[in-house]
Parts: structure tokens; sequence; C-alpha cells
């Protein structure tokens, strides 16, 4: 039998998934087209449309992770020679461009500081100017730790008559979420971070106007694998294959919207917050300090900038001595952050006080002297 080392996951995805995650996907299979496994789909679009706090009927676990999600918001949002306005606050920014790019779209960037948000205004002129058929940004910038205020830039792009797309890869079941709410189109998100399940899966929604986008579109989608018209006939009443699903991961994302519904979002997000303070507080201690301001801090995903001594020795060096000699997983830094930068995720079941305390030991014990 196949065995892997028992890991502690604090880096920025994955994070560990609950037992009771896991024993669900443990359960016999059934067929995908199964009456039982399409009640549970049904309930699971259900809970997805709360979490996201959203009627879309085309609520869905797509099969895909998240950077699949992004595929298949812009796949079907954006044709050739589409103006695009994307906010560039980190790594996830980027990939946007790179995929709106190579969908041939005319991309204006709006950018700044990595560990910063974008200015409401900066974002505003550029629509203004641009008049694009669509905005994006990222509400949770996994590469930095920031926390993108979502409003004033929806209510510009919605104002100048552009679809709203909103990555929240990081952010689902750890922040509240309110898409109908705050004016958003389509959004995605993946399962392996605050829900605590393994990857494989894109929550995602897209709205009356992202759908009616689609339906006027001059072009085919470019990827028949997630056009949502194709697979409305699948996530939908109709029940038409399409192809087939992920079944135990969408158990396992059953088990865990059951138990995020259970806990409650405003008790959830509390734990998150409780532990992030917990472990900045800690570290301080032994010369981290935080690289967002703290208006704007992910509680779920902490960016702290190195100690000398930690830099001196050669941070991945550091980071294998935790995996190695405590079996924890940090992340580093990436992009303009790398080597910079440590990213500790405390994500769903992993933002709590014995978790935080665990790491505290272990970098006190692998700093000492």
């Amino acid at each position: 039998m196949i065995t892997l080392p028992a890991r502690l996951l604090l880096g920025p995805g994955p994070s560990n998934a609950h037992p009771d995650v896991l024993s669900a996907m443990a359960q016999p299979l059934v067929g995908h087209l199964d009456p039982a496994f399409l009640d549970l789909a049904d309930e699971v679009q259900a809970r997805l449309r709360r979490l996201f706090g959203t009627a879309n009927r085309m609520t869905l676990p797509l099969s895909a992770t998240g950077s699949g999600g992004m595929q298949a918001c812009f796949a079907n949002l954006v044709e050739p020679g589409d103006a695009v306005v994307i906010g560039v606050a980190g790594l996830f920014g980027e990939r946007m461009c790179d995929v709106a790019t190579r969908l041939g779209a005319r991309v204006t960037r709006v950018d700044c500081a990595w560990g910063e948000v974008l200015a409401d205004a900066a974002m505003a002129e550029a629509i203004a100017r641009v008049r694009p058929a669509l905005v994006a940004f990222v509400h949770a910038e996994t590469s930095t730790g920031a926390r993108q205020p979502v409003e004033a830039i929806a209510r510009a792009a919605r104002d100048a008559g552009a679809l709203v797309v909103l990555d929240c890869v990081t952010s689902l079941a750890g922040l509240p979420l309110a898409i109908d709410a705050w004016g958003v189109d389509a959004v995605y998100s993946g399962t392996q971070k605050c829900l605590s399940c393994p990857p494989g899966l894109s929550p995602a929604s897209f709205g009356a106007r992202a759908l009616e986008r689609v339906a006027q579109r001059r072009t085919p989608v470019s990827s028949w694998y997630f056009d949502v018209e194709l697979l409305g006939g699948y996530f939908g009443e109709r029940r038409v294959y399409h192809h087939t699903a992920p079944i135990s991961a969408i158990v396992g994302l059953a088990e865990a919207l059951r138990r995020v519904e259970e806990e409650g979002m405003e008790a959830r997000v509390a734990r998150h917050q409780a532990a992030s303070e917990r472990l900045l507080a800690g570290v301080a201690k032994l010369g981290f300090e935080p690289l967002v301001a703290a208006g704007h801090r992910l509680p779920m995903l902490n960016s702290l900038l190195l100690p000398e001594r930690v830099t001196r020795e050669g941070e991945a060096a550091v980071r294998r001595r935790l995996l190695d000699r405590h079996g924890i997983e940090v992340g580093g830094g990436l992009g303009k952050l790398a080597g910079r930068i440590w990213r500790v995720g405390l994500m769903g079941e992993n933002a709590r006080p014995e978790i935080v305390d665990r790491l505290l030991a272990a970098l006190a014990e692998e700093l000492r002297g």
C-alpha cells in the first residue's frame, strides 16, 4: 500500500483535510448519474450558493483546481479583441493577464506594489478610459496575503457596462462573501484552502449577466470542457451527460460544506482572525514582521517579512528543517517576494490555537541562539 508522511500543512495550500472529509471520500463509488449522487450534487450547489452569497442558478463545483476555475471564467466571458482591465496586486493577478492575453483580449493592467491593495481610483480611471468588456481582480491574493476591497471597483465596472470576475480561491469559507450584493458576475475558488478539502475542484458561480454574455458570443467558447452552456446541461434539471464528474471529490466537498454550515460563518471568520493574531504576536518575538498593513491582512494567509538570521542562513534551509524535523510545511515567497517572506497558511481546520502553538514551538527551537 502506498503511504505518505503525515504533515502539518501551513503553507499557502493545500491545507489539512478534516478526517470526516477523507472518510466521506472513501465511501463506495456510485455512478455520476446515480440519483443518490445527483441529489448530493444539488445539495452541494445549494450550499455553495449560500457560501458565495448568491442566488445564481449556475453555481457548481467545476472538475478542476482553482486555476481551472480561472480558465473557465475567462474562456466563457472573453472573446478575441475584447478590452479587459485587470488589477494586478500579486502573482495571481499576473496569471489573469496571461490567461486573458492567450484568449486574444486587449489587456490593460492596473498595478500596485505587492503587499498593497489596488487603489479604487486607479481602477476606476482605467475602467472609464478603456470601457472594457470585463474587469477582473483577486479578492484574497495568495502571493502577498492582502485582502482587496471589492465593492467600489465592482461598481465602477458595472457603471461602465463591464462584467466583473473575482478570484476567491483563498477567501471562500474563511471570509464572508456576498457576490450578489457586491455586483460580481463570475467567481471561482478552490477546495484545498479554507474548505479543508483535497485539491481538485473549483467552486464557481456565473450570474445572469455573465450567462447572457455567453449566449451572445460572436465566437464559440474556446474551451469545450468549460463551456457553461454545456455544463448547465449536467448541473441543471436536464442532467445531460457532459463528463464523468469526480464523484468522490464532490462527496468530500459536500461534507466540508456541511461542516462550514454547522460551525457558521461568523464563528469561522472569528476563529481565523484569532489564529492569525496569535501567530503574529508569537512570531514578532522571533523577529518576523507582517508584510501587509493591518487593515488589509488576510487572516488565513499570513505573509511574514523574514528576520536577518533567517535570510542569512537561507530561508529555504530553515523551511526544510521545519519539514524534516517537525513535519511542518510553510510556504516561501513567490515572484518579487521570493526570499523575502514566508507565507503561513492558517486555513480551515488549521486555524486553531494549538496549531499556531505547535508552529511557534518549532520555530523557537530552530531559531534558538
